[in-house]
């Protein structure tokens, strides 16, 4: 991104700070975070550009200007971010912006059609946000998550794809002889086919304290946030593949990580565990159940959990927690227009069709998917081919209908 020297001026506590904090994370965005609280320099700063107010988030941008409390529509504008389609009908629209429907909108492209891919925070999905990927299949080094979606993003943009970011799809529905897809800004969009590739997103644990601290302390992403707890140790939460190579991770930054599992064993991959038991910087503690956040002036310092086996409580000082421990689908918009499992996965067919005529789903959203990377770029190829199939079928039939009302010569 060409934004890389921001100054985000805030608090811990304050609700805006956080969600500037997410915007810019979620864009891959980087920014150096200055605590008001902490920093007296930083706080006289705010009160001279604001001629003695202290209204915060206040962000600095590389070209010296301001924005005091902005939202994320002028963060975005701010950004360059497109936030509006140029035409109102296309072929296809994805709801989704992750590697099943950069996929997806790649391969349809590549047939000639119109295609238009919303996605309500950045683009790349949460591949784009994951600190390396190590197996996706031509990468044998590995390579970053933020190279990954750069590279995918820039391919869809080489076959003409309009590509949205930062925009909330609020409703998805049919219009006449076509589909509509609405945002929250107001925009109405109208196509002969929909995917519906929005993914899933982290569990929480529900557990007193956790709304209470969320970005003063308990965290959902370690690429975003973990540079924040350089030299001071952390917890992690979740005892699956994302637990442990992001605990893994954090030890790039903290001098201990302790794992804070489930059950009685880990169930990443071989390898994961194999570090996570050997990494002199990174602790296991099985059977644990976490009960309550605490914290003091309005930042977390102690984690309270019981362990399942024996009762006992106990308590883990630490500044930050990392959660780990599953997915819930994305999928609140599309209720009406799509069946769902009993988890709120949403169903298809063999053809990646929902129960609504021409609207697709692909991707970690869809019941059945694996939730793995390259599975996900897979579907979108395969979904991408049979959306293909039903825009050839409707072109069909509209140059029927075309021909049989035409008047005869």
């Amino acid at each position: 991104m060409s934004h890389t020297n921001i100054k985000l001026y805030g608090t811990e506590w304050c609700s805006d700070c956080k969600r500037s904090k997410k915007f810019l994370g979620e864009q891959r965005i980087h920014y150096d975070f200055i605590n008001i609280e902490e920093d007296m320099e930083g706080q006289a700063f705010v009160q001279k550009v604001q001629n003695g107010g202290l209204t915060i988030p206040t962000l600095v941008f590389e070209d010296g200007s301001i924005l005091i409390e902005p939202s994320n529509a002028d963060l975005a504008a701010k950004l360059g971010l497109e936030t509006k389609a140029k035409c109102e009908f296309y072929d296809l629209i994805i709801v989704g912006g992750g590697p099943t429907a950069l996929t997806s909108a790649i391969y349809v492209a590549r047939d000639g059609y119109d295609v238009l891919v919303i996605e309500r925070s950045g683009l790349g999905g949460q591949a784009g946000i994951t600190e390396r990927l190590d197996n996706y299949p031509g990468f044998p080094e590995g390579v970053t998550g933020a190279e990954f979606a750069e590279r995918i993003i820039e391919q869809a943009k080489r076959y003409g794809v309009e590509l949205l970011s930062a925009q909330n799809v609020v409703k998805v529905g049919n219009d006449e002889d076509a589909h509509f897809v609405q945002t929250r800004s107001g925009n109405r969009y109208r196509s002969n086919a929909v995917l519906i590739a929005t993914g899933s997103t982290y569990k929480r644990l529900g557990v007193p304290g956790e709304d209470d601290y969320i970005g003063a302390g308990v965290h959902f992403c370690a690429t975003c946030d973990g540079p924040f707890y350089k030299g001071r140790e952390v917890a992690v939460i979740g005892g699956g593949n994302s637990a442990v190579e992001e605990a893994a991770f954090l030890t790039r930054f903290s001098p201990k990580v302790t794992i804070l599992a489930h059950g009685s064993e880990l169930t990443a991959n071989k390898i994961a565990v194999d570090k996570a038991m050997t990494s002199p910087q990174m602790e296991v503690r099985f059977n644990t159940e976490v009960v309550e956040f605490k914290g003091k002036e309005h930042h977390l310092d102690t984690v309270v959990y019981k362990n399942r086996k024996t009762g006992e409580i106990s308590e883990l000082h630490v500044p930050g927690v990392f959660v780990f421990i599953g997915l819930i689908p994305n999928n609140k918009q599309f209720k009406d227009i799509a069946k769902l499992d009993t988890q709120g996965f949403i169903l298809t067919g063999i053809d990646f069709q929902t129960s609504t005529e021409g609207i697709f789903a692909a991707g970690d959203v869809r019941s059945g998917s694996t939730k793995q990377l390259v599975s996900a770029a897979g579907e979108g190829a395969a979904a991408a081919l049979a959306i293909r199939e039903h825009l050839r079928g409707h072109d069909a039939h509209t140059m029927e209908k075309a021909l049989a009302t035409t008047p005869p010569a």
